[in-house]
This record gives structure tokens, C-alpha cells and sequence, in this order.
């Protein structure tokens, strides 16, 4: 009888005990309570200066978190190669961003800051990262469960850094292949750009971003990023980026604006607005597109942010351009680096009333809103248990994957492909992509134009082949293409070359060019290894087709590879026929540049002002005579 009294007291005692912690929290603190209600309690108890500071986005290395608990910064940044300086680790990470919320939870109101990164094809700032192959490459794969997995990978490599928000995906249809950033963009179709970048959503927030293992995933950049005019870039020797969208709006709203949508309709939160502009009107003050478009017709109501230092020029001083973006319904202003600047004519704006206070509490109600739907209020901190899965084998094989099911096999003769493993024959293999890594993964990857040969973890194509090739195989790698002559002073022959050829890392404005010839030094190689050589295979590395008419026609194999990232050994599973080949082009390869840009509505699809090949085209071993009609025309209409 005692014990079972004893057991009813305890049970009040822990009940009373519970009530009384409940009735000791806020409004806001109880998430028992309604996200609105929460919202509505903490927008109440904050100051102006709390509700600027939630308003404020600062990259990293402008910012410590001092400065971040006396201003009440609200989310914090790292760009492209912004990685903890001499620790660029998982725990350097962790450590880092645990030092930024730890000092927003010492604030007043102890509000958790979000930070936030561009992980793009995978945790791509952090050294050690599984890299994936960039979007123009999954676009290629058309596989939107593919794309799914990766964001899911992506957000626990996150997660395992403390971090809970992702720029992307990007949503840009890019109609112009001289835009450096087409590799960014999966293709120049909206549908196919609308499933994949859907996928890579769900991937990264899964059914409900209050799950622990998910982060915020933000739609870029919105709207028309792809579709800016040639020559009408703002930018320093830019062509296309941060341009000039000169469409008219049935065409804005039919190929640009149309995966957003599905975006929203799929949980979007955040949304990250563009920095070209439309019509000649900056989308960053955009009213109209922002307002009545993405607010009122596709009903957001998520928190906007502005991109890297994208107010600062829409109007004619910094004052007006913070005046017209706010008021026309950007949340949060990401900085990048003179936050009093911006605090300081937020101020002024409100005190002239032309801010006024009814915009800055839907700014910060929108913010906040999203900050209690991730459930940073109750979980501000990474997840420790995640990071000895960063770059895990497990990850490094779904990256792998990828790169083989992203590859497009252009033309294939000869029985040039697969390679035969076993056979007793000698390779010569050369090309600047060949044992690159870097090269491999292209702009966006630990540094913001990418990184050297060798500066990321992983496998070069160089190392995949010397792994796939048999013992009476003799490879000789040369990056030159300078191979030695045998002892009896005959010239180095082979009876396979293989040349990995294409573009060095690059990214936004640095990548937009009018010429997308190979370089001079990858022809050359690609003409003399034909020379040495019985079967000769290029391999393209690129963030966009090039002008290849007189390389296909010289080579017996061509692949695109795109950018495939730190996993090379995808692309020799299938050159040794593992696997078929599955990708298909996601972009129309030009034959010359003055095709660009195309007129999609009349694309000729026959003669030599037809494409080197078509959008959807791609061969595989399974059906070796698919190309036969347009590499016979690539043959014809050679130069």
C-alpha cells in the first residue's frame, strides 16, 4: 500500500513539475504551441533593432560572434571557399558555426541564427566532402530519384557541420550555353529543369523540414537567371551574367517562371532572388514579379533573400536600393560584408517613414516563421552522429552512380568502346583533365572558381583507368602527350589513346564567353595523339557542349563527361562496359557559335545549320547505330 502511494505521489509531483515548466516558458518557447502563435508572440517582444538584425545575412569572415550577439544578426554565410581559415574540416566546421549560435542564443531573445552555404553539388566548401557531378551532368541523367538521394546526402553531410540551409537548387533554364553558369542549370527544358530541381528539393527538406536529418532548401535565382541577352551583363568583362532578361513576360512565365511552381507547391521556403534584371527593371527591387507573381499568384509565403550584395545597385544610391528591395518584398539582405551600412539605412528608412514598421514585422515574421518550421528553436545545433559519414564510402558510391548514369556517348565506331580489360595492348593516355581533379569538379568547389589538380578528395580519370586496366595492359601517361620513342628510336605508338580534354574550373561572370572552341592546346593533342595511336577516345570535361566538329571527326569515340565531380572512377564503369551507357544530351550541342543563341521555336534539324546534335540525343551500346543520321551529317559538314 505505501509503495503504491508513493508511486501516485511522484506521478503528481512529475506532472506539477511539468506544468509549472510550461507555464515557465514564453509563448514563443513552447512548441506546443501553433508556429503563428509563436510567430506572433516574438515579433511582440522584439525591438526594431532585434527585428534589423534578423533581418541581416553577413558572410562569415566580416562578422565574429560578438559582433553577431550585439547586433542580433540573424543568419550568418559562407560563399564560395569561405571555409574555417587553416581548419576546413568537419569538426573546423562544426566548431565554427556552434561559435555563431552560441552567441545568438546569448541574445536577449535568444532567436537561433541560420547559416547558410552554397552546397551545390554536394557539402562542396568542406574538404573531405563526397562532390557531386554538377547539375548539367544530373540533367543529363534525367533521373529525378538519382537527384533525390543526392540532396538527401547532401543535407546529412550538412547537417554533420551545424548547418541547416542550402542555396539551392537552382531553377535557371539557361537559354544561352555562352552563360557561365550553364553547368549550374540541369537543362534549357523547363520540364526537365522543373522535375529534377523538384527532386533535389524534396531530397534536401524531405516530407517535413522539422526532421532532423533535413535542411532548407533554397530555389535560385529567381526569375529568368538563364534567359539574360548577350552583352548586357553589368559585370567587368561579363557577357551574360547578372544581365538583361529581354522577354516578353508569356515567354517569362512559360520557360522561366513555370518550375517554381512546382517548388512551391513541393514546400519551397526560401527563396533567393536574381541579380539580373527583367526588362530593364533589377529583379532584386522587382515589385511587381515579387509582390503580385511569386507572393500573391504562386502564394510563397516563405522568407525571400536577396543574393550576394544584390540590393546594393538597384536604384540610383545604397539608401534607395535598400528602400525599393525591401518594399518591393525582400526578407533578408544578404550583405555580404558592411552590415552597419545596411543596419544603419534601415534605421534611417524607418525613421522616415519610408520603410515602414508594418513591412519590417512581415519581414521578420516570414523569417521567423521558417526558423520554427526547420525547429531551430528546439534544435539549433548540428548533429555529431552524421559526420563520420561525410564522404563516406556509402556517399562516394551514390556520387559514383552518378557519374555514370550523367555520361553521353556522342559517337562510338570502330568498336572503340568498352575497353577491353584484359586485353595485352598499350594505352597512352594525356590531356589536361586526365589526372585533374579539379578540372574535374569545376567552379563552386571548396573555392568559389574551384580548385587545382590536385585539391580535392577523391579519383581522377587518370587513377580509374590504371585500376581498370588489366596486368597486360601497358599505360604510359604523358599530360603533354610527349611519350618517349621505344628503344629502337621508334616514335611512341598505341593501340589506344585516350585524351581528357575541356574546360578549367570557373564560375558566374568568369565563365561567360563567345568562344567555346577547345583550346588550342587540347586540339593539338587530340591531332597528334590520332597520329600515335590505332583507337582514339576523347573524353570532354565541360560545363556546356563546345565546338567539337573537327575533334569528333578525328576521334573514334567521343564522351561527354561534364563536370562529374570527385568520383572518377564512374566513368571508367562504364568505358569497361559495367554499365551502359544512359545519359542523353540535356542541352543542344552546337555545331559553331554562330548558331548561338539558338531560336529554339525553329531550330533546323537537318543540313549543316542543324545542331552537332540534338536535345535527348545520345548513344549507347545496346543501340550503337542510334547516331548514324547526325554523325554522318557531323562528317559531312566538317570544316
Amino acid at each position: 500500500m505505501m509503495k503504491l502511494r508513493y508511486f501516485f505521489l511522484t506521478l503528481l509531483l512529475v506532472l506539477v513539475s511539468s506544468v509549472s515548466a510550461q507555464e515557465a516558458l514564453l509563448p514563443y518557447q513552447n512548441p506546443d504551441l501553433s508556429i503563428e502563435e509563436r510567430v506572433s508572440d516574438l515579433v511582440s517582444r522584439m525591438t526594431l533593432e532585434e527585428k534589423i538584425g534578423q533581418m541581416t545575412l553577413v558572410e562569415k569572415d566580416s562578422i565574429n560572434p560578438d559582433i553577431l550577439r550585439e547586433y542580433f544578426i540573424g543568419a550568418v554565410v559562407s560563399g564560395g571557399g569561405d571555409y574555417p581559415t587553416g581548419n576546413n574540416t568537419v569538426e573546423g566546421w562544426a566548431a565554427m558555426v556552434q561559435g555563431y549560435q552560441d552567441a545568438a542564443l546569448a541574445t536577449r531573445l535568444a532567436i537561433p541564427m541560420l547559416y547558410g552555404v552554397d552546397a551545390v553539388h554536394g557539402h562542396s566548401n568542406l574538404l573531405g566532402s563526397v562532390v557531386f557531378p554538377h547539375n548539367i551532368g544530373l540533367g543529363a541523367a534525367a533521373n529525378p530519384g538519382l537527384v533525390e538521394e543526392i540532396g538527401r546526402i547532401t543535407a546529412r553531410e550538412m547537417i554533420a557541420t551545424g548547418i541547416y540551409w542550402n542555396y539551392a537548387p537552382v531553377l535557371a533554364v539557361p537559354q544561352d550555353i555562352r552563360w557561365g553558369r550553364t553547368y549550374e542549370g540541369y537543362s534549357e527544358n523547363t520540364d526537365l529543369v522543373t522535375e529534377l530541381a523538384t527532386a533535389a528539393l524534396i531530397g534536401l527538406q524531405g516530407d517535413d523540414i522539422a526532421a532532423a536529418d533535413t535542411v532548407l532548401g533554397t530555389p535560385k535565382h529567381f526569375v529568368a537567371d538563364g534567359g539574360t541577352a548577350f552583352g548586357t551583363s553589368p559585370v567587368d568583362n561579363g557577357l551574360l551574367d547578372r544581365g538583361d532578361t529581354l522577354v516578353d513576360e508569356a515567354t517569362l512565365r512559360a520557360v522561366h517562371l513555370a518550375p517554381y511552381y512546382d517548388a512551391i507547391e513541393n514546400g519551397a521556403r526560401s527563396i533567393m532572388i536574381s541579380f539580373s534584371s527583367w526588362q530593364g527593371e533589377r529583379l532584386h527591387g522587382h515589385e511587381y514579379l515579387i509582390q503580385d507573381v511569386l507572393r500573391g499568384e504562386l502564394g510563397f509565403t516563405g522568407f525571400i533573400v536577396s543574393d550576394w550584395a544584390g540590393v546594393d545597385n538597384v536604384a540610383s544610391d545604397y539608401y534607395a536600393s535598400v528602400v525599393q528591395s525591401i518594399n518591393a518584398g525582400i526578407d533578408m539582405n544578404m550583405v555580404p560584408s558592411d552590415y552597419m551600412r545596411f543596419i544603419t539605412a534601415m534605421n534611417q528608412a524607418v525613421s522616415s517613414g519610408d520603410i515602414t514598421l508594418e513591412r519590417i514585422d512581415e519581414a521578420v515574421a516570414n523569417i521567423l516563421r521558417v526558423k520554427f518550421e526547420l525547429g531551430l528553436f528546439e534544435r539549433p545545433y548540428g548533429d555529431e552522429t552524421y559526420q563520420a559519414s561525410v564522404g563516406s564510402e556509402a556517399h562516394r558510391a551514390v556520387a559514383r552512380d552518378a557519374v555514370s548514369q550523367s555520361l553521353v556517348l556522342l559517337k562510338n565506331e570502330q568498336n572503340a568502346l568498352p575497353f577491353d580489360a584484359d586485353a595485352t595492348q598499350t594505352v597512352l593516355v594525356t590531356g589536361s583533365g586526365a589526372d585533374n581533379i579539379g578540372m574535374q569538379a569545376g567552379g563552386w568547389t571548396i573555392e568559389w572558381q574551384g580548385v587545382g589538380a590536385d585539391g580535392l578528395v577523391g579519383t581522377t580519370v587518370l587513377s580509374a583507368l590504371e585500376d581498370a586496366f588489366g596486368e597486360n595492359t601497358t599505360l604510359r601517361y604523358s599530360p603533354r602527350g610527349r611519350f618517349s620513342a621505344d628503344a629502337d628510336g621508334n616514335p611512341a605508338h598505341g593501340d589506344i589513346g585516350i585524351v581528357v580534354a575541356g574546360e578549367q574550373p570557373y564560375a558566374e561572370w568568369f565563365g561567360d564567353t563567345d568562344d567555346l572552341a577547345l583550346s588550342n592546346q587540347d586540339r593539338a593533342l587530340i591531332a597528334a595523339m590520332r597520329e600515335q595511336v590505332d583507337t582514339l577516345v576523347v573524353i570532354l570535361l565541360s560545363g556546356r557542349p563546345l565546338v567539337i566538329d573537327t575533334e569528333l571527326n578525328l576521334a573514334d569515340a567521343v564522351v561527354a563527361a561534364w563536370l562529374p565531380g570527385s568520383e572518377g572512377a564512374g566513368i571508367t564503369d562504364v568505358l569497361f562496359g559495367e554499365r551502359d551507357f544512359v545519359g542523353r544530351l540535356s542541352f543542344t550541342w552546337l555545331r559553331s557559335m554562330d548558331q548561338l543563341p539558338y531560336d529554339f521555336s525553329a531550330l533546323p534539324t537537318e543540313g549543316c545549320d542543324a545542331p552537332l546534335f540534338p536535345f535527348g540525343y545520345g548513344l549507347s551500346y545496346a543501340s550503337p547505330d542510334e547516331g548514324a543520321f547526325w554523325l554522318a551529317l557531323a562528317a559531312e559538314c566538317a570544316p
